[in-house]
């Protein structure tokens, strides 16, 4: 018989803490220098709240059910009765209720106060560390109001609920609810980004009113109490606005036909959809509803670049943890100069992200006052949206290798981060549709190009070989043969111009020098973790900790 005492079969050593119980705003020392000097240090007190509600547990246990728990679709009820209703896990619910309740979706309409754009992108950055799902309906109902304010008798209705800062999931007529939800259905089977294509067909009922017949490919958040959508009139494709419940208490005619089966985005319910007769009411001028839409799009993918550069600190946040905790080969992971490497780069990606996304929010704040901050918005939109969307699958796969087998599995909050990544390149406007939307600001509004130079030229004051950069810039936009070809190599160039010089401006030296040197001057590999020799990684990632 061995008298030797077995080692406990369950004890576990070298492995992480739970990274819960921080503060995401407080401890996030660039975060909240970005905000303050964009104009937005005033949402502190809020900001506050949510930094510790991001960082908590109970935030993570929700997010976690939310997306294990599917949305399940039900037609009909149990006597046939077709009711389109959709089944959501309660943590599903309490997620919409702190989001809606923290004003994530209202904050920039208001608060009536320079910095609005700035403050909730804060808000927005926060929330997208932590769960994104909840994160489209948010942000399709904080840019509906734009829309919305075209028709200032639907404005007048439905805005005061729309801003309420709550969450009413009952299927109710709007005089019946505190809060209220929109969401957009917009592009069908037969067209996707192609709007001009769009089938279906709005039929005059008289006095402003309309009723729809066709289909809708992709309509997020159909439980929304009223959606956004395209119709073709005589006049063209036009804009529409179809509530889900109608003053009678009867349902409109918007039959929910299946749920998407996404690969990620999955506590957000994405439906396919058919009017069958849906009374609906016009915005904005007949056959101009693409561009009556523009405006909403802007806010979308606004928020779009927000969240993406979000998600990246998120992951950052895992991936050091995660290194600063686990040992290998004699050291901690974070003192291994390889790994020090590869998170130093994800410290630099998340940092440019960060500053892009927060100047994007200034040029916004400032669009209604200032010329050149509305031609700046106007071109920097897309430039942001196609470059941080393309940057962050890639960055959420290298964090995820940053936990080894730990991150791959779906306990860990990389899993769920690394499926998210691909939608926000996607939805509203696929990469080549954002680079269009470049090439379409500089042909019909020129000036922005100058704007957005000037931005860049900021910067390059402070560097020579950025200005050098600037010029092959320039001497790409002349070269008109091809443009369109070339497109997505002139807005990568530009978003890269623009990044290293709020670097320089903004960033340690050793972060700015690192982020030129690899990105712009091309000495780095094909991965992260290519950092040229000589970079002062452990500086880089010590400005990134939460501290």
């Amino acid at each position: 018989m061995n008298d030797r005492a077995a080692a406990p079969v369950e004890q576990t050593s070298n492995q992480p803490p739970l990274l819960a119980g921080y503060n995401a705003w407080e401890q996030d020392a660039i975060l909240r220098a970005a905000v303050e000097r964009e104009g937005g240090a005033w949402i502190d007190e809020r900001a506050h709240r949510l930094g510790e509600m991001v960082g908590s547990e109970r935030m993570q246990l929700l997010a976690d059910q939310a997306n294990r728990h599917l949305p399940q679709l039900r037609t009909h009820d149990r006597f046939g009765e077709r009711i389109d209703a959709v089944d959501y896990h309660p943590a599903y619910h309490e997620l919409m209720a702190l989001a809606f309740g923290a004003g994530l979706h209202s904050a920039a309409w208001k608060a009536r106060r320079d910095g609005a754009f700035v403050a909730r992108a804060a808000l927005n950055y926060l929330w997208n560390q932590a769960e994104n799902g909840i994160s489209c309906p948010v942000t399709m109902a904080f840019a509906a109001v734009q829309v919305m304010r075209n028709d200032a008798q639907l404005a007048a209705e439905w805005e005061p609920k729309l801003l309420a800062d709550a969450y009413d999931p009952s299927p109710l007529h709007l005089s019946q609810k505190r809060a209220v939800t929109v969401g957009m259905a917009m592009t069908e089977k037969q067209g996707g980004s192609d709007l001009r294509a769009n089938q279906t067909v709005a039929t005059e009922l008289g006095d402003g009113a309309y009723a729809l017949e066709g289909h809708k490919w992709f309509c997020s958040a159909p439980m929304s109490d009223g959606f956004l959508t395209l119709a073709r009139t005589g006049a063209g494709v036009t804009c529409f606005f179809t509530p889900r419940s109608l003053a009678d208490g009867s349902r409109n005619g918007i039959h929910i036909q299946r749920l998407k089966d996404k690969c990620g985005n999955r506590s957000n319910a994405s439906s396919e959809i058919e009017y069958h007769g849906a009374w609906a009411r016009r915005i904005g001028a007949d056959g101009r509803g693409i561009a009556t839409l523009i405006e909403m799009a802007h806010l979308t993918r606004f928020d779009i670049v927000v969240a993406s550069a979000g998600m990246m600190r998120g992951a950052l946040n895992q991936a050091l943890h995660h290194c600063e905790h686990r040992s290998a080969f004699g050291r901690r992971l974070v003192e291994q100069p390889l790994m020090q490497n590869v998170l130093a780069d994800l410290a630099l990606e998340t940092e440019a992200a960060t500053l892009l996304a927060l100047r994007l929010a200034r040029a916004l704040d400032r669009s209604a006052h200032d010329p050149q901050e509305r031609l700046l918005a106007r071109i920097l939109t897309p430039v942001a949206k196609y470059w941080l969307a393309k940057r962050n699958p890639a960055f959420m796969f290298e964090a995820m290798e940053c936990l080894g087998g730990n991150g791959y599995v779906e306990e860990a909050p990389m899993a769920r981060f690394y499926r998210e990544a691909p939608v926000n390149s996607i939805w509203e406007g696929s990469g080549n549709v954002a680079c269009l939307d470049v090439l379409r600001s500089m042909q019909k509004q020129p000036d922005s190009v100058a704007a957005l130079l000037a931005e860049i030229r900021a910067g390059a004051a402070r560097d020579r070989h950025l200005a050098i950069f600037v010029n092959s810039i320039e001497k790409q936009l002349a070269e008109t043969d091809g443009l369109e070809q070339r497109a997505r190599r002139v807005v990568e160039m530009a978003a890269l111009a623009l990044q290293a010089s709020l670097m320089a401006q903004h960033a340690a030296p050793a972060a700015a020098d690192a982020f030129f040197s690899s990105r712009v001057q091309g000495d780095w590999g094909h991965a992260f973790g290519t950092l040229p020799g000589g970079t002062r990684c452990d500086e880089i990632i010590a400005r990134s900790r939460l501290g």
